[in-house]
């Protein structure tokens, strides 16, 4: 009786300091997250437990990736399990029987089975480590000090198993497989033998549990508290959308995000959330092609921040320097990349972009209150780098949201800096003087209509009694490419008697260029300049060919006063008014076709149907997918800004995709975009396959519903 006591004791020491230590630790990472501004959370119950079970419970984004997804699943459900049985072993290491738990035989089974299958797993997430050495899966002591970990903590659940069987003359059994025959070799050991084999297993069970539970807050695995979380967190309403800044707020000191306060309470909990699973990385078109900018380190290089500057305006918890030493202030060191070696077989390739990051990410002298978050965190270069597809968010299965992040710190750049790189400045200056990147006189918006002859594409004036509002945007009035899908699409809406008129030159820019790259002063005036117009002429639907206008005024007009209006993309119209036979594809159309998604349209919309639709009902085409498509279909480069801003690190975005288009054989690369259009067309050019023809979906339903020659002579 005194050994127990003495053992309960030991027990309940070692376990309350270690609880804690740990309850220090997480008020810290408290108060880190508590710098940060508030956030408002809306209050979406129901749409939220509905995301929350599917990603927590049922790991759908980790499933993305089938092989991990299922060892994660494994690893998960697994741990849950085995809660259970580490409860039942503790109760055994004080002279218990263990938990009165019905069919205990079945629970013991259920507990080897689990601790086999976890073993399994660990297994594997070693290889896809250091086996199959996954470029975007960190490696090192720490990355893996979880895996080893996690196997000794199998091992000790085994080894405490097998060694009661010992100390108490259990008899093999099939309800315990593993345990017996681990036990086998030693029934003949004699009872001081086998009770400090078992106290000893029972003891190194226990202070890993310990260890665990005081190295998950201060690592990667701090997403086993804080993703759930995060995940109930995430928002309900349109994906990608951004949040307005309160330009008119005569208390503001700046605005944007300039230094790490900035960040809200959300965004800090990413930080924490982050398992640094490589996936957004993966997906990055900017890493994918050599650029700087790597989402995982975005969110990793923030936390570390953080982290490092909660140490100094919070307090601390005292945790042992030896075992886990203090934060470490960071700085971005310069760093020359070398992204011109893909290989000869590599159409994308992150291991520069990888190496680079890790390069650069370097312990210094520096206080961490002199450093500035832009430049000596985040540079300029990998803010600029993102093409905001969102490709990263989708990703990630514990939801982050990185693009918002990248939008904040480029709007203080603008606002507060004025720092932009020169052909985007000109773009936006361009815009806010004539309302279109080129700079093209406002009053020419409208000429395009002049040259189609046989089409009638009245104007809100001459037509004051339209349906729908068609909002042709700046691609489709300047650009020449573009302007023939605007020929293509007012010929369809005609054939399918749609009362429809453009503003013609009373519509300015959407915005969508201003705001992604961080002018929110020109976006909200652009916004309410044409809600204004928009109003005036009552509008009640409108329908735009661009997947960047058809997002802001779907998605971010309503904030500013556009309320009761539907607004459809002209995939979504087109794809109706072929079911309902308005339109007939009557026409052969000879292709094998493959359809590249817009990152505005499917992943910021989930518009992935719609356009595959129009495609298979026209006779003759034939439709095949990439590699990477619908959800993970990789961003054509145009987005976020990047349509006006030339790249000259690594390989061009745009010739990477059209790579990627190419290797399914394709005669047309579709899209239903004008960004995407341009971007795949000058990729066709770029890799000397003009015979492979860039078109947009409104092209080639034209063609069905006239026939190629008849649209020829009408153009």
């Amino acid at each position: 009786m005194g050994w127990q006591w003495i053992q309960f004791s030991a027990f309940l020491i070692v376990s309350g300091f270690s609880l804690y230590i740990f309850a220090m630790i997480l008020v810290s990472r408290y108060r880190n997250i508590k710098l940060g501004q508030s956030t408002p959370i809306e209050n979406q119950t129901k749409k939220r437990f509905a995301s929350f079970s599917k990603q927590v419970f049922g790991q759908s984004k980790l499933l993305k990736d089938p092989k991990s997804g299922l060892m994660h699943l494994v690893v998960f459900y697994g741990f849950i399990i085995l809660q259970f049985g580490a409860l039942d072993i503790i109760v055994k290491g004080f002279g218990y029987e263990g938990l009165p738990i019905p069919g205990y035989d079945a629970f013991v089974l259920m507990q080897e089975v689990t601790v086999f299958l976890i073993l399994l797993a660990v297994g594997y997430a070693y290889w896809r480590r250091y086996g199959e050495k996954l470029p975007r899966l960190k490696k090192g002591w720490k990355p893996s000090i979880v895996i080893v970990l996690i196997t000794s903590l199998m091992i000790s659940v085994l080894g405490t198993l097998a060694f009661e069987r010992i100390l108490h003359n259990i008899e093999p059994s099939w309800y315990a497989p593993i345990t017996s025959v681990l036990a086998a070799p030693f029934t003949q050991m004699g009872e001081l033998s086998a009770t400090i084999w078992f106290y000893s297993f029972w003891w190194v069970h226990l202070l890993i549990l310990l260890a665990f539970l005081i190295y998950i807050p201060q690592s990667k695995h701090f997403h086993l508290i804080t993703a759930p979380i995060n995940i109930w967190l995430e928002k309900t309403s349109s994906v990608g959308k951004l949040h307005t800044l309160d330009l008119e707020d005569e208390e503001a000191e700046s605005f944007g995000v300039g230094k790490i306060e900035d960040f809200t309470q959300k965004q800090m909990l990413d930080y924490y959330a982050c398992v640094e699973c490589g996936r957004c990385t993966n997906v990055c078109p900017a890493s994918n092609t050599g650029k700087l900018l790597s989402p995982m380190h975005l969110i990793t290089k923030l936390r570390d921040h953080l982290t490092e500057k909660g140490a100094v305006t919070s307090k601390t918890p005292w945790t042992p320097a030896f075992a886990f030493p203090g934060p470490v202030t960071h700085q971005v060191q310069t760093v020359e990349m070398n992204s011109t070696d893909w290989g000869h077989d590599t159409i994308t390739n992150i291991q520069p972009t990888m190496t680079t990051q890790k390069a650069m990410w370097q312990p210094t002298e520096k206080k961490v209150e002199e450093l500035n978050l832009i430049g000596d965190v985040m540079t300029e270069e990998e803010i600029w780098a993102c093409t905001t597809c969102r490709n990263c968010e989708d990703q990630c299965p514990v939801a982050n949201e990185h693009v918002d992040k990248i939008i904040d710190l480029r709007r203080h750049l603008v606002l507060m800096e004025g720092s932009v790189p020169s052909d985007g400045q000109r773009a936006m200056q361009n815009i806010e003087r004539q309302g279109n990147p080129w700079g093209i006189n406002r009053h020419s918006r409208a000429d395009w209509t002049e040259e189609s002859e046989l089409e009638s594409i009245p104007t809100v004036k001459e037509n004051p009694e339209f349906d729908i509002l068609y909002f042709v945007g700046s691609m489709g009035s300047f650009d020449n490419r573009s302007i023939k899908v605007s020929r293509a699409l007012t010929r369809l809406l005609n054939k399918a008697n749609v009362n429809f008129a453009i503003l013609g030159n009373e519509e300015k820019n959407s915005g969508d260029t201003p705001r992604r790259m961080g002018n929110e002063l020109l976006f909200q005036e652009l916004c309410r300049e044409n809600i204004a117009t928009l109003q005036k002429y009552n509008v009640k639907q409108i329908v735009t060919a661009c997947p960047h206008t058809y997002n802001t005024l779907k998605n971010e007009y309503p904030e500013f006063g556009l309320e009761n209006v539907e607004v459809l993309h002209h995939t979504e119209l087109l794809d109706q008014m072929v079911k309902e036979k308005r339109l007939i594809p009557q026409h052969v159309v000879n292709e094998r076709i493959t359809y590249h998604d817009s990152c505005y349209l499917g992943r910021y919309n989930n518009v992935y149907d719609q356009p595959r639709d129009i495609l298979k009902a026209i006779q003759g085409v034939e439709v095949i997918e990439m590699e990477r498509s619908r959800e993970n279909g990789m961003c054509c480069g145009a987005g976020g800004g990047m349509m006006w801003m030339e790249e000259d690190v690594g390989k061009r975005v745009n010739v990477a995709r059209t790579e990627q288009a190419l290797a399914v054989e394709p005669t047309v690369i579709s899209s239903a975009c004008p960004f995407c259009l341009t971007m795949l067309e000058d990729g066709t050019k770029s890799k000397e396959v003009e015979q492979v023809k860039a078109r947009d979906i409104a092209e080639i339903l034209e063609d069905a519903v006239f026939g190629h020659s008849n649209k020829q002579s009408a153009i």
